[in-house]
Protein backbone atom coordinates (compact mmCIF):
# COMPACT_ATOMS: atom_id res chain seq x y z
CA UNK A 1 0.00 0.00 0.00
CA UNK A 2 1.32 3.36 -0.68
CA UNK A 3 -0.17 6.05 1.01
CA UNK A 4 0.29 9.93 -0.07
CA UNK A 5 0.72 11.87 3.56
CA UNK A 6 -0.49 15.75 3.24
CA UNK A 7 1.11 17.72 5.72
CA UNK A 8 3.74 15.43 6.09
CA UNK A 9 6.16 17.30 7.53
CA UNK A 10 4.06 18.09 10.61
CA UNK A 11 4.55 16.48 14.45
CA UNK A 12 2.22 13.79 13.45
CA UNK A 13 3.07 13.45 9.82
CA UNK A 14 7.00 13.46 9.99
CA UNK A 15 6.27 10.19 12.56
CA UNK A 16 3.87 8.27 10.67
CA UNK A 17 5.88 8.53 7.41
CA UNK A 18 8.82 6.96 10.02
CA UNK A 19 6.46 4.49 11.31
CA UNK A 20 4.62 3.57 7.21
CA UNK A 21 8.69 3.22 6.22
CA UNK A 22 9.03 0.46 9.05
CA UNK A 23 6.06 -1.75 7.55
CA UNK A 24 7.67 -3.96 4.58
CA UNK A 25 3.90 -3.90 3.18
CA UNK A 26 3.79 0.26 3.39
CA UNK A 27 5.53 2.65 1.18
CA UNK A 28 4.71 6.35 1.98
CA UNK A 29 4.77 9.66 -0.30
CA UNK A 30 5.43 12.47 1.68
CA UNK A 31 3.43 15.88 0.38
CA UNK A 32 5.76 18.95 1.28
CA UNK A 33 5.48 22.44 1.23
CA UNK A 34 9.19 23.30 -0.16
CA UNK A 35 12.34 20.91 -1.05
CA UNK A 36 14.08 22.33 2.11
CA UNK A 37 11.70 19.85 3.74
CA UNK A 38 12.85 16.82 1.25
CA UNK A 39 16.05 15.65 2.72
CA UNK A 40 14.10 14.31 6.20
CA UNK A 41 11.81 11.42 4.43
CA UNK A 42 14.49 10.75 1.48
CA UNK A 43 16.76 9.27 4.46
CA UNK A 44 13.46 7.15 5.16
CA UNK A 45 13.60 5.84 1.92
CA UNK A 46 9.99 7.61 1.60
CA UNK A 47 9.04 9.65 -1.92
CA UNK A 48 8.67 13.25 -1.51
CA UNK A 49 6.64 15.81 -3.70
CA UNK A 50 6.28 19.50 -3.18
CA UNK A 51 3.01 20.62 -3.52
CA UNK A 52 1.45 23.94 -1.51
CA UNK A 53 -1.65 23.20 -0.25
CA UNK A 54 -2.74 26.53 -0.93
CA UNK A 55 -2.51 25.85 -4.55
CA UNK A 56 -4.82 24.77 -7.10
CA UNK A 57 -6.49 20.95 -6.64
CA UNK A 58 -5.14 19.35 -9.86
CA UNK A 59 -1.46 20.04 -8.29
CA UNK A 60 -2.57 17.94 -5.32
CA UNK A 61 -4.35 15.05 -8.08
CA UNK A 62 -0.93 15.13 -9.81
CA UNK A 63 1.01 14.30 -6.12
CA UNK A 64 -1.74 11.26 -5.37
CA UNK A 65 -1.71 9.82 -8.86
CA UNK A 66 -0.62 5.94 -7.52
CA UNK A 67 -1.15 6.20 -4.34
CA UNK A 68 -3.67 3.61 -2.57
CA UNK A 69 -5.12 5.97 0.17
CA UNK A 70 -4.50 9.77 1.66
CA UNK A 71 -3.91 10.68 5.31
CA UNK A 72 -4.77 14.64 5.54
CA UNK A 73 -2.68 15.57 8.48
CA UNK A 74 -2.13 18.99 8.05
CA UNK A 75 -3.16 21.61 10.10
CA UNK A 76 -2.42 25.51 10.70
CA UNK A 77 -2.93 24.84 14.12
CA UNK A 78 -5.56 26.67 16.12
CA UNK A 79 -2.71 29.85 17.01
CA UNK A 80 -2.69 31.08 13.46
CA UNK A 81 -4.38 33.95 12.03
CA UNK A 82 -7.86 32.70 10.80
CA UNK A 83 -6.74 33.52 6.95
CA UNK A 84 -4.33 30.40 7.69
CA UNK A 85 -7.04 28.67 9.43
CA UNK A 86 -9.55 28.97 5.87
CA UNK A 87 -6.47 28.08 3.60
CA UNK A 88 -5.30 24.75 5.41
CA UNK A 89 -8.34 23.77 7.78
CA UNK A 90 -10.92 24.53 5.39
CA UNK A 91 -10.11 25.04 1.93
CA UNK A 92 -6.60 22.84 1.81
CA UNK A 93 -8.66 19.78 3.38
CA UNK A 94 -11.51 19.97 1.21
CA UNK A 95 -9.63 20.44 -1.84
CA UNK A 96 -6.91 17.26 -0.91
CA UNK A 97 -10.93 15.55 -0.76
CA UNK A 98 -11.67 16.42 -4.17
CA UNK A 99 -7.93 15.65 -5.03
CA UNK A 100 -8.65 12.29 -3.94
CA UNK A 101 -11.70 12.11 -6.20
CA UNK A 102 -9.86 13.49 -9.19
CA UNK A 103 -7.29 11.15 -8.99
CA UNK A 104 -9.12 7.87 -8.12
CA UNK A 105 -8.33 7.36 -4.86
CA UNK A 106 -10.80 6.24 -2.39
CA UNK A 107 -9.45 5.91 1.21
CA UNK A 108 -9.35 8.95 2.86
CA UNK A 109 -7.96 9.43 6.22
CA UNK A 110 -9.05 12.35 7.84
CA UNK A 111 -7.33 13.71 10.85
CA UNK A 112 -9.61 16.64 12.69
CA UNK A 113 -10.20 18.30 15.75
CA UNK A 114 -11.32 16.42 19.15
CA UNK A 115 -14.94 17.53 18.57
CA UNK A 116 -16.36 19.37 15.53
CA UNK A 117 -20.10 18.95 15.85
CA UNK A 118 -21.98 22.23 15.60
CA UNK A 119 -22.69 22.94 19.65
CA UNK A 120 -18.37 22.69 19.76
CA UNK A 121 -17.93 25.78 17.74
CA UNK A 122 -20.70 27.65 19.53
CA UNK A 123 -18.79 26.47 23.13
CA UNK A 124 -15.26 27.20 21.95
CA UNK A 125 -13.32 29.99 23.37
CA UNK A 126 -13.41 32.86 20.12
CA UNK A 127 -9.55 32.04 19.29
CA UNK A 128 -10.52 28.61 19.30
CA UNK A 129 -13.92 28.84 17.28
CA UNK A 130 -12.65 29.56 13.47
CA UNK A 131 -10.39 26.12 13.92
CA UNK A 132 -12.88 24.36 14.92
CA UNK A 133 -15.64 25.88 12.66
CA UNK A 134 -13.02 25.22 9.37
CA UNK A 135 -12.61 21.16 10.57
CA UNK A 136 -16.49 20.80 11.13
CA UNK A 137 -16.81 22.04 7.80
CA UNK A 138 -14.34 20.12 6.30
CA UNK A 139 -15.48 16.53 8.15
CA UNK A 140 -19.12 17.59 6.55
CA UNK A 141 -17.65 17.97 3.21
CA UNK A 142 -15.77 14.58 3.56
CA UNK A 143 -19.07 12.80 5.10
CA UNK A 144 -21.37 13.29 1.95
CA UNK A 145 -18.75 11.96 -0.62
CA UNK A 146 -18.38 8.18 -1.79
CA UNK A 147 -14.77 7.90 -0.41
CA UNK A 148 -14.02 5.25 1.91
CA UNK A 149 -13.50 8.03 4.63
CA UNK A 150 -12.32 7.45 8.43
CA UNK A 151 -12.01 10.79 10.79
CA UNK A 152 -9.84 10.35 13.28
CA UNK A 153 -10.86 12.78 16.49
CA UNK A 154 -7.22 12.94 18.49
CA UNK A 155 -7.69 14.58 22.08
CA UNK A 156 -4.80 17.16 23.27
CA UNK A 157 -1.74 16.47 21.57
CA UNK A 158 1.42 16.12 23.80
CA UNK A 159 4.78 15.08 22.28
CA UNK A 160 5.67 12.93 25.27
CA UNK A 161 6.49 9.16 23.89
CA UNK A 162 3.85 7.27 22.53
CA UNK A 163 2.64 4.28 25.26
CA UNK A 164 0.66 2.24 22.40
CA UNK A 165 -2.62 2.14 23.81
CA UNK A 166 -5.52 4.45 23.75
CA UNK A 167 -9.11 5.06 24.18
CA UNK A 168 -11.25 5.19 21.32
CA UNK A 169 -15.08 6.13 20.96
CA UNK A 170 -17.42 9.03 20.65
CA UNK A 171 -18.32 11.20 23.43
CA UNK A 172 -15.45 11.29 25.86
CA UNK A 173 -13.88 13.14 28.01
CA UNK A 174 -11.33 14.81 26.45
CA UNK A 175 -7.63 14.29 27.70
CA UNK A 176 -4.33 13.81 25.98
CA UNK A 177 -2.54 11.91 23.63
CA UNK A 178 0.74 11.47 22.31
CA UNK A 179 1.41 12.17 18.84
CA UNK A 180 3.22 9.28 18.30
CA UNK A 181 0.30 7.36 19.47
CA UNK A 182 -2.32 9.46 17.38
CA UNK A 183 0.44 8.00 14.11
CA UNK A 184 -0.05 4.60 15.50
CA UNK A 185 -3.71 4.84 15.11
CA UNK A 186 -3.42 5.47 11.78
CA UNK A 187 -1.70 3.08 10.81
CA UNK A 188 -3.75 0.38 12.24
CA UNK A 189 -6.55 2.39 10.59
CA UNK A 190 -5.06 1.59 7.52
CA UNK A 191 -4.81 -1.73 7.89
CA UNK A 192 -7.99 -2.51 9.00
CA UNK A 193 -10.96 -2.04 6.53
CA UNK A 194 -13.87 -2.16 9.45
CA UNK A 195 -12.85 1.61 10.05
CA UNK A 196 -14.17 2.64 6.52
CA UNK A 197 -17.21 5.17 6.92
CA UNK A 198 -16.38 5.55 10.59
CA UNK A 199 -15.14 8.27 12.84
CA UNK A 200 -13.58 8.08 16.69
CA UNK A 201 -12.17 10.76 19.45
CA UNK A 202 -9.05 9.27 20.50
CA UNK A 203 -7.52 10.04 24.00
CA UNK A 204 -4.43 7.94 26.03
CA UNK A 205 -6.20 4.77 27.81
CA UNK A 206 -5.29 1.20 28.67
CA UNK A 207 -5.40 -0.93 25.80
CA UNK A 208 -3.28 -1.65 22.73
CA UNK A 209 -4.33 0.38 19.33
CA UNK A 210 -4.53 -2.72 17.74
CA UNK A 211 -7.35 -4.16 19.55
CA UNK A 212 -9.25 -0.71 19.96
CA UNK A 213 -9.00 -0.07 16.28
CA UNK A 214 -10.08 -3.43 15.33
CA UNK A 215 -13.57 -2.95 17.86
CA UNK A 216 -14.07 0.64 16.63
Amino acid sequence: MKILVVGANGQIGKQLVTFIQEQDHLHARAMIRNKEQASFFEELGAETVVVDLEGDIDSIAKAAEGVDAIVFTASSGPHTGKDKTIMVDLDGAIKTVEAAKLAGIKRFIMISSFDTRRQAILDAPPSFAPYVAAKYYADEWLRKTELDYTIIHPGALVNEKGTGKIKAGFDLEIGEVAREDVARVIIATLQNDSTIGKEFQVIGGTESIKEVIQSV
